[in-house]
């Protein structure tokens, strides 16, 4: 399994061979679908760590505030 780091390094290296001129049409599509689906499991890593903070705080005793990191 790689990690979150991992995953997002592996993306700007897809990001940036996508943006290439010389990029051919099956190999830009091999990259795109290999993008998304290391998106996918980031996301739901930092998902369930998301969670799992939550639940620790919960259970601590703490006051849980939320706040949306994306805006």
């Amino acid at each position: 399994m790689t990690s979150i780091a991992d995953d997002l390094s592996r993306l700007e290296e897809i990001v940036r061979r996508l943006e290439a001129d010389d990029v051919e049409l099956d190999v830009a599509l091999a990259l795109f679908e290999e993008g998304v689906a290391r998106l996918r499991a980031a996301r739901e890593r930092l998902s369930a760590a998301e969670l799992k903070v939550q639940t620790v705080l919960e259970e601590a005793g703490g006051e849980l505030r939320y706040t949306d990191l994306d805006g």
